[in-house]
C-alpha cells in the first residue's frame, strides 16, 4: 500500500493483536497509532493486553479512548454493557440470535470508526485498520465488507484528505486469523477473548468458543488458557 502512516483499532483481543502485527511487520507501515476505548465493557482486562501488544509493537503512539457514555446508552440492549443482562453461552443463542447476538453493541463500530478517522486525520494518516472476522458461528452487521464499502463512500465525502477504513480480515475466519498471527509471531497469551468480567475465560461465551475452535482448527494449544 506504500502507506507511511495508519491508525489501528486495538482491542487487545487475538484479531486485533494479528491486526497490529500484520500492519507492523507484513505492511511495514513507518508510523502506527493505535487506539483502544474504554466503553463499558465488562471485559475491561482486553484494554491491559492491548496496552500490552502496542508497546510491544512499538507504536508511535497509544491512545486510550473514555468512551463510558456509549455504555451507559446501550446498556439496556446489550450484554456486553448491561449490568443486568448476562452475557450467555454460545449454546443457547438460537439461530436468529446467531444472526444478532445479545453481545453486540448496538453501533459500537460504527462509533469507534468515526473517532478513528477523526483521530487518524488528526495525525495525519489517511488509513484506519479494524480486526472485523467472518465469525463461524455467529455475525455481526458492522463486521462485514458491505459496512465497511459503505463507510468509505461516506468518509470519501472529505473536501480535505478523505480517510479510507481497512477490514483486511472481514472475508477470513477465526482460525485463519489465528494462522497469520502464528506466522507474525503475535504473543497470544497476552490477548484476551473472553467476554465474561472475571479472572479466568469461561470457555463458554461466544468469544471464548470461537477462540477454542481456532487454536483446534490451527493444531496449536492456547497460551492463554494454560497461563491463567
Amino acid at each position: 500500500m506504500g502507506m507511511d502512516r495508519a491508525v489501528v483499532l486495538l482491542s487487545g483481543g487475538m484479531d486485533s493483536a494479528t491486526l497490529l502485527g500484520y500492519v507492523v511487520r507484513e505492511l511495514a507501515v513507518s508510523r502506527v497509532y493505535a487506539l483502544s476505548f474504554r466503553y463499558g465493557q465488562k471485559h475491561t482486562r482486553e484494554l491491559e493486553t492491548a496496552r500490552w501488544q502496542a508497546r510491544a509493537a512499538g507504536v508511535a503512539e497509544h491512545r486510550e479512548a473514555d468512551l463510558t457514555a456509549l455504555g451507559d446508552l446501550t446498556a439496556p440492549a446489550s450484554a456486553l454493557t448491561g449490568a443486568a443482562r448476562p452475557v450467555p453461552d454460545l449454546r443457547d443463542l438460537t439461530a436468529a440470535e446467531r444472526r444478532q447476538p445479545p453481545t453486540y453493541v448496538p453501533h459500537r463500530n460504527l462509533a469507534f470508526l468515526s473517532l478513528a478517522a477523526a483521530y487518524a486525520e488528526a495525525v495525519g494518516a489517511a488509513d484506519v485498520f479494524y480486526g472485523a472476522q467472518a465469525q463461524d458461528e455467529y455475525g455481526y452487521w458492522d463486521c462485514t465488507a458491505e459496512f465497511v464499502a459503505r463507510l468509505n463512500r461516506l468518509l470519501a465525502l472529505n473536501r480535505g484528505r478523505p480517510v479510507t477504513i481497512h477490514a483486511p480480515f472481514a472475508a477470513k475466519s477465526k482460525a485463519d486469523v489465528l494462522a497469520l498471527g502464528l506466522r507474525l509471531g503475535v504473543d497470544f497469551a497476552r490477548t484476551w477473548s473472553c467476554y465474561r468480567g472475571q479472572a479466568k475465560p469461561c470457555g463458554t461465551c461466544p468469544s471464548c468458543v470461537e477462540r477454542a475452535a481456532a487454536f483446534r482448527k490451527a493444531g496449536a494449544p492456547d497460551p492463554l488458557a494454560v497461563s491463567i
